[in-house]
């Protein structure tokens, strides 16, 4: 096998927030234009309990309870990759796949091709995923693993996993301000019904660690690539002590702010089932997330895919309507495209009365104590 099909696989366990992150950029500078050319990099491994980790372009105080964090010990960064926050810990494998920035290929090319490996290394416990909405893998129609990328501008490239081997879903409602937080002893019902886990899709304990031979396999496979354990260089390590002080610890890089604020608001829809209730939050004019909750069951299939459908559409009634029709929803739940774009923007108008940025967390940002009346 040629030396450009062996990779090197690099392997950490129990890592903090900054230091996990710090390392993957640093790892970069070795692809750089200019550098030697290498084999790429698959770094597969896990945070100290706990990390909670928001996306390049978020806000930190409207996704993360930094008083809960302190609390519990949890670390807090942001990655450079875009995306929602997480919680990444020993239940968590995290996926770090770095090499040169690879020429005349779409974002959406890379994920498809990179995430194969994920899927694949599901696949040897016979999981069956496929890609969710534009960086998520989901299994049984529920997220199981999270995607992202990120190019420096210097040639280097990065695509960032992270795969719910576990999740302790009490802990991350504790720490995220997510949609589901203020719904007391349903709230974990309801992140159960948008994700799953490797343990929850076999019915064997699953960790990160124990993961990572399993996903490692999934690359190889999906590559057609043999994995070599190795260790981090020395101009590596000094690239993530300087990116630890002069970013990844600094003031400027965590408390980065959206240029519009968060706003929140609910909203009522009667359906043929009973009333489901719209929590839709905002970013300036752009939907941010959505979630519908009722005395489901089961939440209907057609209400997940019209959640996933608003996120980052604008807020305007043909672009709700557009996604009211992707979602198929008149086709599962007998509503019409003209009621569902009625109660989106009915929400949307109380989150413009709202105007919450970051609010001191009451339940959650998503949902601040007093409503509009609904």
């Amino acid at each position: 096998m040629s030396d450009d099909r062996r990779w090197r696989l690099l392997a950490h366990d129990r890592v903090p927030a900054d230091e996990g992150i710090a390392l993957d950029e640093g790892l970069m500078a070795g692809y750089h234009r200019g550098a030697p050319d290498r084999p790429p990099t698959l770094r597969l491994y896990t945070y100290a309990d706990h990390a909670a980790l928001v996306g390049r372009f978020q806000h930190l105080d409207a996704e993360v309870d930094l008083d809960a964090c302190r609390r519990t010990g949890t670390g807090v960064n942001r990655r450079p990759t875009g995306g929602g926050a997480i919680v990444m810990g020993a239940g968590q494998l995290g996926v770090a796949l770095i090499t040169r920035a690879p020429a005349a290929q779409r974002p959406k090319e890379l994920l498809e091709r990179y995430a194969t490996g994920i899927q694949l290394g599901l696949a040897e416990l016979g999981i069956v995923s496929s890609f969710r909405g534009k960086n998520d893998l989901e299994a049984g129609g529920r997220k199981i693993a999270g995607l992202g990328l990120y190019l420096d501008g210097n040639g280097g490239f990065v695509f960032h996993s992270s795969v719910l081997a576990d999740l302790d879903i009490g802990f991350m409602l504790k720490v995220l301000r997510i949609p589901a937080a203020k719904l007391g002893d349903k709230a974990a019902a309801a992140v159960g019904e948008r994700v799953t886990t490797v343990t929850g899709e076999t019915g064997d304990a699953w960790d990160g660690a124990a993961l990572r031979d399993v996903i490692a396999t999934g690359f190889a496979k999906a590559l057609e690539i043999e994995l070599e354990p190795g260790e981090v260089e020395p101009t590596e390590a000094a690239a993530a002590e300087a990116l630890l002080a002069g970013k990844y610890r600094t003031t400027e890089w965590l408390a980065q702010r959206t240029p519009h604020p968060d706003a929140t608001g609910t909203a009522l829809l009667k359906t043929s089932s009973g009333l489901v209730r719209l929590y839709l939050a905002l970013n300036g004019a752009t939907i941010k997330s959505a979630l519908f909750t009722g005395d489901f069951n089961e939440l209907p299939p057609a209400l997940a895919r019209f959640e996933e459908a608003l996120r980052w559409k604008s807020l305007d009634a043909a672009d709700v309507a557009r996604a009211a029709r992707a979602a198929r929803i008149d086709d599962e739940l007998g509503l019409s495209t003209d009621e569902l774009v009625a109660v989106v923007l009915d929400a949307g108008d109380r989150a413009a009365g709202h105007q919450v940025a970051a609010p001191t967390r009451l339940g959650s940002c998503y949902f601040p104590e007093k409503e509009a009346a609904g």
